[in-house]
């Protein structure tokens, strides 16, 4: 199906952000995010605490996105939202409202894979950034997932490499809390780390086999090294921390970089596409665009809006699955796991 003029609302709430936005067919018109700065004093998400924020949120943002984009509820085409994965409290909120809401206007409702939506982002219209193609390989990371996926059409993708205990942003998560660093930590150690020697300290790489990974292993070697040093010198840490943060940004950097070399020479594509809230970080970054000088690769490194979690990349989405037709009726359920 072919529509010059299709206008999707997305919603997106699988975890501590309240986004909508608004898509004209693959352009953004409106993407509006609220953050759920109570969590800070926790060290981490309360989930209880993040579902009663998203229905205190989800109005006011759905208002403002229309708003912004400057079109009435009566146009939308239809509405996307987030079904997993995520916090089951936080999903049902934003699935709630995306029944109701399409009930009420008597449009179609769309259910939207969260991680499927972290690759697709790269087919928003962007000035400046390029839409890969098929097929291509999607580093995608952030705090909940670390996978490598072979895509090779909007709706036909495998995972071919995952984490086998912690993604890689609890890697930086769980650094960032052993240096003492506040929550969200994983922000911080970027920036300490473009000040510092990234091979001041080295950190063994875990041996995993084939294209999965593991990060539980290098979270305990950093524990034991800080213990160790602040034995000899209590000072450690306050000393050394822009050389700590660049040597565990390096080492995670490398590791991320040694299996995507790997699942290049393995599939022979060598189109590279990263997305997650974790390719916000400078490191990655840097090492994926280097990759096109190094080895030849076609890297796709998003808009940073578009890297941590927000409903544009829902409704990039949601506008592909109305294309085909793929809706969905008001059973549809939120599901905290779900099938890729």
């Amino acid at each position: 199906m072919q529509n010059s003029d299709v206008f999707i609302l997305a919603i997106e709430s699988s975890c501590d952000d309240t986004a909508a936005a608004v898509l004209h067919n693959d352009n953004v018109l409106s993407n509006v995010v609220a953050n759920q700065l109570i969590h800070a004093q926790y060290g981490g998400v309360v989930p209880e605490l993040a579902s009663r924020a998203h229905q205190q949120n989800i109005v006011p943002v759905i208002d403002a996105a229309l708003r912004k984009a400057n079109i009435t509820k009566e146009q939308l085409s239809a509405i996307a939202f987030t079904q997993g994965p995520g916090l089951m409290g936080s999903l049902l909120v934003g699935s709630s409202f995306a029944k109701s809401m399409a009930l009420a206007l008597n449009i179609p409702l769309i259910s939207v894979n969260h991680m499927h939506a972290h690759i697709l982002a790269h087919f928003i219209d962007e000035e400046g950034f390029d839409k890969p193609n098929f097929p291509f390989l999607a580093l995608t990371i952030s705090g909940g997932h670390t996978q490598i996926v072979q895509v090779n059409d909007f709706f036909d993708m495998t995972i071919i490499g995952e984490t086998t205990d912690d993604a890689v942003g609890e890697a930086f998560d769980k650094s960032a809390k052993i240096l003492g660093l506040p929550y969200p930590g994983g922000p911080l150690v970027d920036k300490h780390a473009q000040l510092g020697n990234p091979k001041a300290f080295a950190f063994t790489k875990p041996k995993v086999p084939g294209l999965n990974f593991s990060f539980s292993g290098l979270k305990t070697a950093i524990l034991y090294f800080v213990q160790k040093k602040k034995l000899e010198n209590p000072d450690f840490i306050s000393e050394n921390m822009d050389d700590i943060c660049a040597s565990i940004q390096y080492t995670i950097v490398e590791i991320l970089m040694d299996k995507l070399k790997l699942a290049v020479k393995e599939t022979g594509i060598k189109q590279i596409a990263i997305g997650g809230g974790v390719s916000a970080n400078s490191g990655i970054r840097k090492a994926i665009k280097d990759t096109e000088q190094k080895y030849g690769w076609k890297t796709y490194v998003p808009k940073f809006e578009y890297t941590t979690d927000n409903a544009a990349m829902i409704g990039i989405v949601g506008y592909q699955k109305f294309l085909s037709q793929q809706f969905e009726t008001a059973a549809v359920v939120s599901k905290a796991r779900i099938q890729f």
